[in-house]
């Protein structure tokens, strides 16, 4: 009986010790082979080497620690790209509110000249048009009547300059070519293009003067208003359509007097919605008078939209130079994580990705200047920078878990 009890405990003893085995091995490959520790020790740290190893280690590659194992493919498939480290021009700027506004040299405002019905609308709001396409067919008694006097005169010309002047007199011939070309006039005044006025004056009968005409596009852009219901009778001067060009869009920046005058027209400058994604522009005008409010001055800055992402009203960050440009060794602000409480870059060696960390000084425009830990030309990781320190954090974890 006393055997038996023997047995049993040295059974359980070897069931223990099974067991144990299997879950240091089944720690050691959890990560599959992605990340390791900086001391990356393992199965030599007893024997006083390993120590060693990782000391010497980290001094030349990490001072953060840990290292991640990632090949070119890997990388091209996690979306981790890279970048040498080079020198960048990086100058003193601002950050101030700013607001969309439409390129007003690239906006029209269509509306008839005399009172006239609405009769067809050919375009809606938000309707891409070319320039000179038709937008409102308009009926009018004004230009009936234009248009009558166009055909009745346009036909007498075409009659007596076929006689010259050898048959009629120069007087009648003279009066005759004048009022043509008055009514002509007329009629172009109102609003009708010459392609128009040709076409209605080769008819020759007074009654296609119906005072129908068409309003067309003064050139290419977007609808951006049609403030008008069919049928409804337009005085001149109102506003029935504005077409506007957004492939490029204003901002108008607010700056204190001190602040414009570090800056000229031509100068470069960035806006961005959120504060993260920045787009370039550039200054094209300053305003000369004070806003009396505010007693700033407006900046207005040209943008690139032909991704229409701005419209008219949306509150902008615009970032503008007002100091000396300097080049410095610069990486992007998104390329620098914090480990261990410093600044950390990983450098690319290989198929290895280490952890740096390093030293830096202004940073201007999204771009952070480093004064130390990095040499120009090195290869660093520009994006997924939190991947890489999730999976090294992960690797720790598994380090630690086998001590």
């Amino acid at each position: 009986m006393i055997q038996f009890k023997n047995n049993t405990v040295l059974l359980l003893m070897v069931l223990s010790a099974f067991s144990l085995t299997s879950l240091t091995a089944c720690s050691g490959s959890s990560d599959n082979g992605k990340a390791k520790a900086a001391s990356d020790g393992g199965e030599d740290h007893d024997d006083g080497d390993g120590d060693d190893h990782g000391a010497e280690e980290g001094e030349d590659h990490d001072e953060a620690g840990g290292v991640v194992e990632m090949d070119a493919a890997e990388r091209a498939k996690q979306g981790v790209k890279t970048a040498p480290l080079e020198q960048r021009a990086l100058a003193e700027e601002v950050i101030v509110p700013g607001e969309v506004t439409l390129d007003l040299y690239r906006t029209a405002q269509i509306t008839p000249r005399i009172p006239a019905q609405t009769m067809q609308r050919h375009v809606r709001l938000g309707d891409k048009v070319e320039k000179g396409q038709s937008l409102v067919t308009l009926s009018s008694v004004e230009m009936a009547d234009a248009q009558g006097a166009l055909i009745v005169t346009s036909r007498e010309w075409t009659r007596v300059a076929k006689l010259g002047r050898d048959v009629v007199s120069g007087r009648r011939f003279v009066e005759t070519q004048v009022a043509a070309q008055q009514a002509r006039a007329k009629v172009e005044a109102y609003g009708m293009t010459v392609e128009q006025i040709d076409a209605l004056a080769a008819k020759g009968d007074a009654s296609k003067a119906t005072g129908s005409f068409d309003l067309l596009a003064p050139q290419a852009g977007t609808i951006i208003r049609d403030d008008f219901v069919v049928g409804e009778v337009i005085e001149p001067g109102r506003v029935l359509f504005e077409v506007s060009d957004e492939t490029n869009a204003w901002v108008e920046a607010r700056l204190t007097p001190e602040q414009a005058g570090h800056i000229e027209a031509g100068a470069s400058a960035r806006i961005s919605l959120d504060g993260e994604r920045w787009r370039e522009g550039r200054i094209i005008q300053i305003r000369h008078a004070l806003d009396e409010t505010t007693r700033t001055l407006s900046v207005r800055i040209e943008v690139d939209n032909s991704d229409d992402e701005l419209h008219p009203g949306q509150f902008v960050s615009a970032a503008v130079n007002i100091g000396e440009t300097t080049t410095v060794l610069a990486v992007p602000a998104e390329a620098i994580v914090l480990m261990n409480g410093s600044q950390t870059l990983f450098k690319v060696e290989g198929d290895e990705l280490h952890p740096t960390a390093i030293e830096t000084g202004v940073n201007r425009g999204g771009w952070v200047e480093v004064t130390g830990g990095v040499n120009e030309g090195e290869e660093i990781v520009v994006s997924q920078l939190f991947l890489l320190k999730s999976l090294i954090l992960k690797s720790k974890m598994g380090s630690g878990h086998g001590h």
